[in-house]
């Protein structure tokens, strides 16, 4: 069945080749931004769409019903298409969950010549090799966590962090003559059968799936921009529905990506089990604690119930950053985004408590709420208001831009996809 099929009548949006969608298929919501790139070939939002998911769509930031996901997605699809006047089949969609493995490895390498020029053939044979190497790690911490010893998994992104030849930093070593080659890769994997799930959603939706893009690692291009020499320092944390996912940057370059399985439904469901309410009371209870219809008791049970899940999720943040033991100090900026970012318990906590201090931060981190307005490259034509919670979406438009850009012909988006796919 397909779910979006053509109506024969004037209303329906006009197909257009010059427009992307980010789609971000979240826990709590599914997301669609309608981007148009334009002349300096930044990207400006003409369609916005949101739908809500419900219980059982999702696991752990992962798809669970693939017939209902694709429904909420339609509908997401619809509002964005109907807003922005045209459709899209190209689309990028986001991946997140606690079985997505992203990390960076550094590799030494000694070339036999070193009195030869570093030539194309070689550094795709470095890359080769790293990807493999990567991928087998990968394999075996999905397989032991899923008790699954055949387990498949696809590289989903990858890219070069740094690159230093006879300790000389370097943006392109293709032409470089030396002997040493050091390089920072970062790489990320996940199940196929959590992208194969996307993959059907996306034929079902009847798009042309550009690129699966792992959610933290799109925040992260969100937040650098077009700005390839950028210095950015800091630690990404993406707080969803399910899941929360944590990416770290270092001098412009992602030094791995980490994921858990607690984000703010974990702690709507708390608060409904501690007041003995329904999960959408207990939602709204969270998002307005000051709420008049709550007695005394309930407040201070509320206020309990978050605190405690909070401990939990600090927790699980801890344990994240604890992982990136390579580095001596963790960038002292964290830039928080998502869904559940918005809860001003967190906020505080993260600002004036002293979780940090068993963690290698060289003084109290700076907190930033992430929005549209930190996005450098993308505008917005719309008059919606695009908060912390659409930034994955707006990471996804620039995979989109990148991936659209590698394609060797600066045609109209539908011909440098095509271009892409024959590869």
């Amino acid at each position: 069945m397909k779910w979006r099929k053509e109506k024969e009548n004037d209303e329906k949006p006009r197909s257009a080749d010059d427009v992307i969608l980010a789609l971000d298929i979240g826990t709590e919501y599914v997301k669609v931004l309608i981007a148009k790139e334009k002349r300096d070939e930044s990207l400006e939002v003409i369609g916005v769409g949101r739908a809500h998911q419900t219980g059982g769509n999702m696991n752990s930031g992962a798809i669970a019903d693939i017939p209902a996901v694709t429904a909420v997605c339609e509908k997401a699809l619809s509002i964005a298409e109907k807003q922005a006047g045209v459709r899209t089949k190209v689309a990028v969609v986001g991946i997140a969950g606690e079985l997505v493995k992203g990390n960076t490895t550094t590799i030494h390498y000694r070339r036999k010549n070193g009195d030869k020029p570093l030539t194309e053939q070689e550094m795709n044979l470095i890359i080769k090799r790293v990807q493999e190497k990567a991928g087998e790690r990968a394999r075996k911490e999905v397989a032991l966590e899923t008790n699954n010893p055949d387990v498949e998994v696809r590289l989903i992104n990858s890219a070069i962090v740094s690159i230093n030849i006879d300790g000389y930093k370097v943006s392109n070593p293709i032409g470089f003559k030396g002997s040493d080659l050091t390089i920072q890769f970062y790489t990320a994997f996940a199940p196929l059968v959590h992208i194969s799930a996307i993959e059907k959603v996306c034929a079902e939706l009847s798009l042309e799936l550009l690129a699966v893009a792992v959610e933290p690692f799109a925040v992260c291009r969100a937040c650098l921009g077009d700005d390839l020499d950028s210095n950015l320092s800091a630690i990404v944390v993406d707080i969803g529905g399910g899941t929360t996912d944590i990416a770290v940057v270092d001098d412009g370059g992602v030094e791995g990506t980490k994921m858990f399985g607690i984000g703010g439904r974990s702690m709507t469901h708390k608060i409904a089990n501690a007041l003995g309410v329904d999960f959408n009371t207990a939602e709204r209870y969270k998002v307005n604690p000051d709420s008049t219809d709550m007695t005394k008791k309930e407040s201070e049970k509320l206020a309990k119930a978050i605190e405690q899940n909070l401990d939990v999720w600090f927790s699980g943040v801890e344990l994240a950053l604890d992982e990136f033991n390579l580095m001596e100090v963790l960038p002292g900026k964290i830039l928080l985004c998502g869904g559940g970012a918005g809860l001003i318990e967190l906020q505080e906590r993260l600002a004036t408590s002293d979780w940090y201090k068993d963690l290698p931060f060289a003084k109290r981190p700076v907190i930033h709420l992430v929005d549209s307005t930190d996005i450098p490259g993308i505008t917005v034509a719309t008059e919606d208001t695009i908060d912390h919670s659409f930034v994955t979406a707006f990471g996804l438009l620039r995979v989109a831009l990148d991936t659209l850009a590698g394609a060797p012909e600066r045609g109209s988006l539908r011909d440098r996809v095509s271009k892409l796919l024959e590869k």
